[in-house]
């Protein structure tokens, strides 16, 4: 036990073969603490200038040093009962999720303009902060905008009606915008410092696919923007596994024109995205002004299915039977 507590490093430079130089460098391309490295590639290294057997050193360092291993199934099952669960504020969506947003995956929210996407990510900014017996995690969120739809106001909103400190909440929210999809790239690459520095248990992109889908126009870009989507969401799903947390996108949608029957808009981002997103939720409106349909698309083992919630002043809730009369 002394052994493997001496070999659990606290930073870059307690590395062997990392010294100063080599840790500016790490850190220079998004590497800043050991769970990134222990999740990282011989070539992602090697763009910090770190020779190829150098990098397999350190990268292995690494991964002994938070004890990644084969496990068995069974093992596999007790180590799960660290996966948490995020509410989302309406107890029909939650069942549908199987008790709520699972950490250490990636929930994708996808629908068209007013389906309730950045409405959804603003509740659950407000939710992870609550106790983990009242659906949260007790942690900050992470928030990237990619469509400058995030809004403090929302979040005071939201928080007064849990009877929380507005201003408390506001300030465990950490935020950044991204300009361009390379920004949006570099700001999750830089992000596993804030998140281990600032307790974050939440991270949403919103929208994923917003600045790719302006930038890569035409068929002869198709395959960039595909590589550099996986790499990105890859990325993702490494921060929420490292620090047990929750990684929410957002995404676009685009018409089938060539869909008679079912739904005639489908998610951006193609196999990709739909492969490397754990679980997909589709929202739609509903009839009714503020009543909104989710369903669940695809999950690793939940079936699909749909439930009905609404949005309102104070966020994301149920219909109740008054609601329906």
């Amino acid at each position: 036990m002394e052994e493997e507590e001496e070999r659990k490093y606290k930073t870059l430079e307690g590395l062997p073969g990392v010294g100063p130089a080599t840790a500016r460098k790490l850190r220079e391309i998004g590497f800043n603490t050991i769970e990134s490295l222990a999740t990282a590639t011989i070539r992602e290294l090697s763009a910090a200038g770190v020779g190829e057997k150098q990098a397999a050193k350190i990268i292995e360092e690494a991964r002994d040093s938070i004890t990644l291993q084969f496990v068995h199934a069974d093992e596999l099952l007790k180590m799960r009962e660290n996966v948490a669960r995020l509410k989302t504020g309406s107890r029909a969506l939650d069942e549908l999720l199987g008790g709520g947003l699972e950490t250490q995956t990636i929930t994708e929210f996808y629908g068209e303009y007013g389906s309730g996407k950045s409405q959804m990510c603003h509740q659950l900014c407000v939710n992870v902060q609550l106790p983990q017996d009242g659906g949260g995690l007790e942690a900050g969120a992470l928030y990237i905008d990619t469509e400058n739809t995030f809004r403090p106001e929302r979040i005071v909103q939201m928080a007064r009606h849990m009877d929380l400190d507005p201003t408390e909440v506001i300030k465990r929210i950490i935020y950044a915008q991204a300009y361009t999809s390379d920004h949006q790239i570099l700001l999750i690459e830089k992000a596993d410092k804030i998140i281990k520095e600032n307790n974050i248990r939440l991270i949403v992109v919103d929208s994923l696919t917003a600045d790719f889908r302006s930038e890569y126009i035409g068929r002869e870009t198709l395959a960039e923007r595909q590589q550099k989507l996986n790499k990105h969401m890859h990325r993702l799903f490494r921060l929420a596994q490292a620090f047990n947390s929750v990684a929410v996108v957002t995404n676009q949608v685009m018409s089938k024109p060539d869909a008679f029957f079912g739904d005639k808009v489908e998610a951006i981002g193609g196999h990709i995205v739909a492969h490397t997103s754990h679980t997909r939720v589709f929202l739609r409106r509903a009839t009714r002004m503020n009543v909104r349909i989710g369903r669940l698309v695809s999950s690793p083992y939940l079936p699909e299915g749909e439930r009905v919630f609404k949005i309102t002043e104070n966020g994301i809730e149920d219909i109740v039977e008054e609601d329906s009369t």
